[in-house]
């Protein structure tokens, strides 16, 4: 299991890329394709090289969106799986919704991870066993046992697509937010009571905040209703639901699962 002293370096791994990812918001951004409509930025490349010359030790994996894959990882135990830039789209606009993201896989379970925002400098860190801060505080999740008037952030990019609207006359308050992993930090330190993504996301996209929830009490699943299994050769995930266990269930039926 993830100890005190990975929670330590997943600290300081995320004030580091808050540094940099500031330094870089405060001289202007641009972007450039990598494939698709999938943006990057230096600031992306210089803070993902910073995570990688802090957290990973001797014998551990290293799984990464702005890494080459390296297959060796699947032969690890222990695998950091990490985003150093979520929410790029909105970093590049100018909108406070993105975070850098770290997750610690063992075993293929998120047991630990840390989520940080320096734009609204929100940093939520946690792990099984140890419970979950926001800033340093104990930070409990979210008691809602109900949607009737649930807070539920989804993405930006599905409502604009017009996904989300079926939910829009419904009993949740929906907020549209950018990053995924912002968005599970959110739930995980009980400043939203859900959120639920209905297209695929990577693994790196999700882990920490997986391991975030799950140390705050609540859970995250799959859209199939599976518990969500990491350090797989396609590290990818079809859409994602997390809350509190008792609001999971409730969600489930209103999705009609």
């Amino acid at each position: 299991m993830a100890s005190a002293a990975d929670l330590d370096r997943i600290r300081e791994a995320l004030e580091r890329a808050g540094k940099i990812l500031m330094a870089h918001s405060a001289r202007g951004v641009t972007a450039r394709m990598k494939k698709g409509d999938d943006p990057v930025t230096e600031a992306d490349l210089e803070t993902d090289a910073a995570l990688k010359a802090i957290l990973p030790q001797p014998g551990d994996g290293w799984l990464s969106e702005e890494t080459a894959d390296d297959a060796s990882r699947l032969d690890c135990s222990r695998v950091w799986v990490v985003d150093p830039l979520d929410g790029t789209r909105e970093f590049v606009q100018g909108i406070p919704e993105w975070c850098c993201s770290i997750g610690l896989v063992e075993d293929g379970l998120p047991t630990a991870g840390g989520i940080y925002n320096p734009a609204t400098d929100q940093m939520i860190v946690g792990a099984i066993g140890f419970g979950v801060t926001l800033n340093g505080k104990p930070s409990p999740i979210s008691s809602a046992e109900t949607l009737e008037g649930a807070l539920v952030l989804g993405s930006r990019s599905e409502e604009k697509r017009g996904e989300w609207d079926a939910f829009k006359n419904g009993p949740i308050k929906f907020v549209a937010t950018g990053s995924v992993a912002f968005k599970f930090g959110q739930v995980a330190a009980g400043l939203c009571d859900a959120t639920w993504t209905l297209v695929p996301k990577s693994e790196w996209d999700v882990a920490a905040g997986v391991a975030l929830v799950r140390a705050a009490g609540g859970d995250v699943v799959l859209s199939d209703w599976e518990p969500p299994l990491f350090n797989k050769p396609t590290p990818k995930f079809p859409g994602l639901v997390a809350a509190n266990t008792k609001l999971l269930g409730v969600i489930r039926t209103y999705l009609g699962k």
